[in-house]
């Protein structure tokens, strides 16, 4: 049985082909066909607003007021999803693609990020406009706008099963498959004590609810991603001279004119694809569930914030990451992968000591991964049914897969994660791109209120004939 579990058995045979037809055939073309299509029906949003997502982020965050009010602040919405963005995909997710695409992977990286920004704006944008009211706030994402603005349960089902399955058991693998390699690779300790420990941990977390996750995400997340990306900064001053021929070596690469590793313009482009739309999850429908989380006067306050997540997560952090690799030329050595390929670029600049930097940054983006998969698949359970009973069987198999997947084997694992997450993003890009016209809608009123000096609210008559929106009443907000 143990054979069943690697890309050279017939289940990575399934998988394998599953892939090729996914991303060769569809996603790439639909991602950036819709992501230049975002950008244009939104005015360039990524670029013109992007002051305007710096200051909504910090904005209105007094943590009494929210507590009365109910609903995370902006920032911890914003900690949720990049909670869950933030993880393997930024360390060894760009070391993967890195290593099977050349260099010029990380170039597709970026494009997916600089477009992909506005996507993440209209997604969450929606996902603010159709949440709904619950004992903690509000919840809502894509399965809610796909029942409530396009009349589709059944996709809105299909949806939450498939971000179930994905977030709540498939990604939870990820991550503490890349948690135990980066430990076992320092210290050679034994995977399955890794993964117990790590469901201990993630389970005292889960247990607390929505308000316990955003509280830790928001103190984990912010002091590593710093760690790291001063970490980063640090490695290109020592090797300044060096980091023009970075740039032109990813850029080469990107377009075949340099054949690096396994190059070419065909082995970038998917492996950037793929690697970015892991890393920064614009369009796959993860984001929204922590966007809708979030208390706000207007929906496009949130829309910015999350398209800024976008550009954190690859334009800086797995920028830091591709650097790095790259200037200390470890990716042509071929013999690591995954997360061991960044410990031993790390190991290269700074020394052994720095092994154990990694193994912490690793663990910490983890794990914080980890709480943020947990509440994507909690609430989308929660679309299905209101049952409590299958809220607690998912939060067993979710503590079981992070034991499990200490254990997989590393191919596999990234391989049917792939395949999830394309099909999520299948999904939600059909949604989104019928509901385009609602989004903008909002943008535009938010606009006109910025312009007359005013900050910008929103209630359910703002856009004429909006249906089933139920957290925007004026009587709502007079209470409050």
């Amino acid at each position: 049985m143990a054979n069943w579990f690697t890309m050279d058995s017939p289940l990575g045979d399934l998988v394998s082909l599953a892939n090729n037809l996914l991303w060769t055939y569809v996603l790439i073309a639909l991602l950036l066909i819709l992501g230049v299509f975002f950008t244009i029906r939104t005015g360039f949003v990524q670029f013109s607003l992007l002051g305007e997502m710096i200051t909504q982020l910090f904005k209105g965050t007094n943590h009494d007021d929210f507590k009365e009010k109910k609903g995370t602040t902006p920032f911890q919405a914003f900690a949720i999803s990049t909670a869950a963005r933030v993880g393997t995909g930024n360390l060894a997710g760009v070391a993967i693609a890195i290593t099977v695409g050349g260099p010029g992977a990380v170039f597709w990286m970026w494009v997916i990020a600089l477009l992909g920004a506005a996507t993440g704006f209209v997604e969450s944008t929606l996902a603010q406009i159709y949440k709904v009211k619950d004992k903690d706030g509000f919840r809502g994402g894509p399965a809610y706008y796909m029942e409530k603005a396009l009349g589709a349960r059944w996709m809105g089902v299909l949806f939450a099963i498939l971000i179930t399955l994905c977030f709540g058991l498939i990604f939870n693998a990820v991550q503490s498959n890349t948690i135990a390699a980066a430990f076992s690779g320092s210290y050679n300790i034994d995977p399955i004590f890794i993964g117990i420990g790590i469901a201990v941990l993630i389970g005292i977390i889960i247990y607390g609810g929505i308000r316990r996750i955003a509280v830790v995400a928001e103190v984990i997340v912010p002091i590593f991603a710093l760690l790291y990306i001063f970490a980063a900064i640090i490695i290109m001053i020592m090797n300044i001279t060096e980091v023009p021929a970075v740039f032109g070596l990813i850029i080469g690469n990107a377009f075949g004119i340099q054949e690096v590793v396994g190059g070419g313009v065909a082995a970038a482009l998917m492996n950037g694809i793929q690697r970015g739309l892991f890393s920064n999850e614009a369009g796959m429908g993860s984001a929204p569930n922590a966007a809708a989380t979030a208390y706000v006067t207007h929906p496009v306050k949130q829309g910015l914030v999350q398209a800024l997540g976008v550009f954190t997560d690859t334009l800086i952090i797995c920028s830091s990451t591709a650097f790095i690799i790259i200037l200390a030329d470890v990716h042509t050595v071929g013999e690591m992968e995954g997360i061991q390929l960044t410990q031993m670029a790390f190991d290269t600049h700074f020394g052994a000591w720095a092994q154990t930097f990694v193994s912490l940054a690793i663990f910490f983006f983890a794990f914080s991964s980890l709480l943020g998969n947990y509440y994507y698949g909690e609430v989308n359970i929660e679309f299905i049914t209101e049952n409590r009973l299958y809220v607690q069987i998912f939060r067993i198999a979710f503590l079981a897969m992070v034991l499990i997947g200490s254990m997989l084997s590393l191919d596999l694992i990234w391989s049917l994660a792939d395949v999830f997450m394309g099909s999520m993003a299948v999904v939600n890009l059909i949604a989104i791109a019928l509901l385009t016209k609602t989004a903008v809608a909002a943008l535009n009123d938010y606009k006109r209120q910025k312009k007359l000096g005013q900050d910008p609210v929103f209630y359910k008559n703002t856009i004429p004939g909006l249906k089933n929106v139920e957290a925007w009443d004026k009587e709502d907000d007079t209470k409050k």
